[in-house]
C-alpha cells in the first residue's frame, strides 16, 4: 500500500509550483518555464506511484480535522477511480505543460499562463482525490476560475484572436466573439450548473450530516428519509446539474466551443485532461453511492434515466455541429461535448442494466482513450494555427507532405476518434454500443447515428486539412516567404506520445477493457456493495457489427468528398433548398446559442431598458417630480405663513411688549416725592381693604 501522504502530494505539488511562479519568474523566463513544467511532473510520477495500489483494489484514506463545530474533515481517497483518473490528468496535462513550451514562446505575460496552468491541474487533481463533496467543491470551483483565465488570456481581444467567422450572425446576432467574452461566458454558463450541484450536496448534508463518500455510503438513512419525500432523485439530478455544466452537456453546452478563443493549448488541457471531463468524474463517484444508498434501483431510476438521455442527446447534437464547422479547433471542441456525451451515456445504462460494472467501466475506458487522442489532436491542431497561420480548415490543404510527423500523429488520432480498428478508440466505443444495447434499442440507435457523423466529420477534417490542393491562403503565404513547416520537436513529440499510446491502447484493447472491469468492477462491489455480472461478454458482436457498418458509411462520404475529392458538397448542398436549410440549421449551433442570447442577455437587457423607462424614467421619475413639486409648494406655503402669521405674532407681541414696558417705564421717574406720594397712596389702600375685609 502508498504511504498516505502521496495522494496529497499529487494535488499540491502542482498548486505548489503555481504559487512559485511569479517568485521563480525573477530568474529568467526559461527558468520559469521549466519549474512550471518540472512540479507538473512531480505530480505524475507521484500518481502513477500509486497505480499498484489500484491494481490490487485497495484504498489510501488520509483525513485531518477541518471544521470542527460541524464534524467535517478535509482528506484524500486514492482508490481504483481516483488513481486512474490522476494519472490520466496528470500525465496529460504534463505532456500539454512541455508543448506550451514551445506553443507559447514568444508570448507576452506568459507568468500568469504558468501560474494558472499548474494551478488548473492542481484543482482538477483536488476533485479528483478529494473524499468528500465539500472539498471537490472547492476544487470544482477552482478549474473554474482557471478556465476563466485562460479562456480569456488575450484578453486584449485582438480580431484574430476571437473565435467564430467574423460577420457572422444567426437571427440578427453576432455568433463571433473575443476571448474575454468568450471567458466570461464559460464562467456565467458553469455557474447555472454549479449552483445545482451546490445546493444538491447541501440537501445532502441537511438529511445526512455528512459530505464524507465513505459515511454516505456506509449509513443510507438519508436516503429513505429523502426517498420518503420523494427527494432523492431530484437531489442526484441536481447533483448532476454540476456535471451537465463542466462537461458541456445540453442544455449547457454552448460554452465550449467557444472557449477556442483562448490558446490550443489551454484548448487541449480543457478537453483532455481537466474541465471537461470533472463531470464525467463526479457521475461516476457518485453513481455507485446512489446506487447502494438506494437500496431498490427503482428509487434512483430518474436520475440514472436522465444522464443516459442527457448523454445521447448532447452526442447527436454536437457531432451534427462539428459535422458543418470550418473552423478546425471548433471541430474538435464539437467532438468533445459529443464524446463526453457518449460517456454520460454509458454510465447512465450502468444504472439502468443488471450488471452495473459494463456501462461503468465503458465510460471510464472511453474517458481515458478519448483523452489520449483529443489531447494529441489539439496538440496537433495548435501547430497546424502556427504553420499556416489560420483556423480555417478550407485556408489549409495538401499539408500531408510538408508536415509528415503532424499528419500521422493526427490520422491516428482521428482514426481513434472514428472507431477504427485495432485503435483505443474502437474499444472504448465499442464497449459503450455493448452497454447500451441490452438496455435500450432507441438509445443505441441514437449512438449508433452519432457514430456514423463521427467518422463523417474525422475523415472531413483530416481530408480539407491534409488532403487536395494547397488553398490560395497557403499560396499567398509562400508568395510572401512564409514557408510551412514542421513544429520544432518539443511540440511535435508530446503528441506523437500520445498517438503511439492510442495504438498501443489499441492492441491490447482487450485486455485492458478486461483489467478495467475487473478493477473498477471489483472495487464498487467490494467497498460499495453493487451486484456486478462476473461472466461478461467484453465483445459484443451486434455492437461490434454496427460499428464496422458505420466505419464503411460514414468513412465512405468523408473520403469521396474531402480526401479524393470527387464530388463538391458544396454544390450538392446549394442545389436543394433541404440540404441548403439544413446546412443553415446545423451551422448555427441548432440556433440554441442565438436563443440563449436573445432571451438571457437581449432579455435582461431590454427588460432593463423597459424597467428603466416605465418605472425608473416613468413612474419613479414622475414621483419623484410630484414629490419635488408637492415640496416647493408645501415651502412656499410655509414661507406665506412664516411672513403673513409667524412674523405677525412676533412682530405684533414685541409691539405690545414695547408698549407694556413704556407703560410701566413712566412709573420709574427717579422723582423721590413722587415715589413718596405712592407709597402713601398704596398704604391707604391696604388699609381701606383691611377694614372692609
Amino acid at each position: 500500500m502508498a504511504e498516505p501522504m502521496i495522494p496529497w502530494l499529487v494535488w499540491i505539488l502542482p498548486l505548489i509550483g503555481a504559487m512559485l511562479t511569479p517568485f521563480v519568474a525573477k530568474m529568467g523566463a526559461k527558468v520559469r518555464d521549466y519549474v512550471a513544467v518540472a512540479f507538473s511532473f512531480l505530480a505524475a510520477v507521484f500518481a502513477a506511484s500509486l497505480i499498484p495500489t489500484a491494481l490490487a483494489g485497495e484504498v489510501v484514506h488520509s483525513q485531518v480535522e477541518w471544521i470542527p463545530t460541524l464534524h467535517i474533515t478535509a482528506g484524500v481517497l486514492a482508490d481504483p477511480l481516483s488513481i486512474l483518473m490522476a494519472n490520466v490528468v496528470a500525465w496529460i496535462s504534463f505532456l500539454i505543460m512541455v508543448y506550451s513550451i514551445g506553443y507559447m514562446k514568444g508570448e507576452a505575460n506568459l507568468t500568469r499562463y504558468w501560474f494558472f496552468m499548474n494551478f488548473f491541474i492542481a484543482n482538477m487533481l483536488l476533485i479528483v482525490l478529494s473524499d468528500n463533496f465539500l472539498q471537490l467543491f472547492f476544487g470544482w470551483e477552482g478549474v473554474g476560475l482557471a478556465s476563466y483565465a485562460l479562456i480569456g488570456f488575450w484578453h486584449t481581444d485582438e480580431k484574430e484572436r476571437w473565435v467564430g467567422k467574423l460577420g457572422h450572425q444567426a437571427w440578427k446576432l453576432p455568433q463571433t466573439y473575443s476571448p474575454s467574452h468568450a471567458g466570461m461566458k464559460a464562467l456565467v454558463t458553469t455557474r447555472v450548473g454549479d449552483i445545482a450541484f451546490l445546493i444538491g450536496i447541501l440537501m445532502l448534508f441537511a438529511f445526512a450530516g455528512t459530505f464524507d463518500y465513505g459515511k454516505l455510503a456506509a449509513d443510507t438513512s438519508w436516503a429513505r428519509e429523502l426517498a420518503a419525500l420523494g427527494l432523492l432523485a431530484p437531489v442526484a439530478i441536481l447533483i448532476f446539474g454540476g456535471a451537465i455544466g463542466k462537461s458541456a452537456q445540453f442544455p449547457l453546452h454552448v460554452w465550449l466551443p467557444d472557449a477556442m478563443a483562448g490558446p490550443t493549448a489551454v484548448s487541449a488541457l480543457i478537453h483532455a485532461a481537466t474541465m471537461v471531463k470533472a463531470g464525467v468524474f463526479l457521475v461516476a463517484r457518485v453513481a455507485p453511492i446512489f446506487v447502494v444508498a438506494a437500496g431498490s434501483i427503482g428509487l434512483i431510476m430518474p436520475f440514472f434515466e436522465t444522464v443516459a438521455w442527457v448523454g445521447a442527446f448532447t452526442a447527436f447534437l454536437a457531432a451534427t455541429q462539428a459535422m458543418v464547422s470550418k473552423e478546425v479547433k471548433k471541430v474538435l471542441a464539437y467532438s468533445t461535448v459529443s464524446q463526453i456525451g457518449f460517456m454520460m451515456l454509458a454510465l447512465g445504462v450502468a444504472g439502468l442494466s443488471g450488471d452495473f460494472a459494463a456501462g461503468y467501466t465503458a465510460g471510464f475506458f472511453h474517458l481515458t482513450s478519448h483523452a489520449i487522442f483529443k489531447a494529441a489532436l489539439f496538440m496537433g491542431a495548435g501547430t497546424l494555427l502556427h504553420a499556416t497561420k489560420t483556423k480555417y480548415m478550407d485556408e489549409m490543404g495538401g499539408l500531408r507532405g510538408e508536415m509528415k510527423i503532424t499528419f500521422v500523429a493526427m490520422v491516428i488520432a482521428a482514426a481513434s476518434l472514428s472507431g477504427i480498428p485495432p485503435l483505443s478508440g474502437f474499444w472504448s466505443k465499442d464497449s459503450i454500443l455493448g452497454a447500451v444495447l441490452p438496455v435500450s434499442s432507441p438509445l443505441f440507435i441514437i449512438a449508433v447515428v452519432t457514430s456514423l457523423i463521427t467518422v463523417f466529420y474525422s475523415f472531413r477534417m483530416i481530408g480539407l486539412i491534409f488532403f487536395g490542393a494547397k488553398s490560395q491562403h497557403l499560396e499567398r503565404l509562400q508568395e510572401g516567404g512564409h514557408h510551412v513547416h514542421e513544429a520544432p520537436a518539443v511540440m511535435w513529440v508530446p503528441y506523437s506520445i500520445l498517438a503511439a499510446a492510442t495504438v498501443g491502447m489499441g492492441f491490447a484493447g482487450l485486455f485492458l477493457e478486461g483489467l478495467l472491469r475487473d478493477t473498477l468492477g471489483g472495487y464498487v462491489e467490494h467497498f460499495y456493495h453493487v451486484p456486478t455480472l462476473h461472466a461478461h461478454e467484453v465483445i459484443s458482436i451486434p455492437a461490434v457489427m454496427s460499428s464496422l457498418v458505420v466505419i464503411g458509411i460514414g468513412g465512405f462520404l468523408g473520403y469521396y468528398f474531402y480526401i479524393s475529392r470527387r464530388g463538391d458538397p458544396a454544390r450538392i448542398i446549394e442545389s436543394n433548398i433541404v440540404l441548403k436549410n439544413l446546412y443553415k440549421f446545423l451551422e448555427n449551433r441548432w440556433y440554441i446559442n442565438a436563443l440563449y442570447y436573445k432571451i438571457f442577455v437581449d432579455g435582461i437587457l431590454y427588460s432593463s431598458i423597459g424597467l428603466f423607462k416605465r418605472l425608473e424614467k416613468g413612474f419613479i421619475d414622475r414621483s419623484s417630480d410630484a414629490a419635488a413639486s408637492g415640496s416647493i409648494f408645501a415651502a412656499a406655503a410655509g414661507n406665506k405663513f412664516d411672513v403673513h402669521v409667524v412674523d405677525a405674532v412676533v412682530n405684533g407681541s414685541a409691539g405690545a411688549g414695547q408698549k407694556f414696558s413704556s407703560l410701566l417705564r413712566k412709573i420709574q421717574t427717579g422723582i423721590a416725592e413722587q415715589y413718596a406720594f405712592a407709597f402713601a397712596v398704596g398704604i391707604g389702600l391696604l388699609i381701606i381693604v383691611m377694614f372692609l375685609l
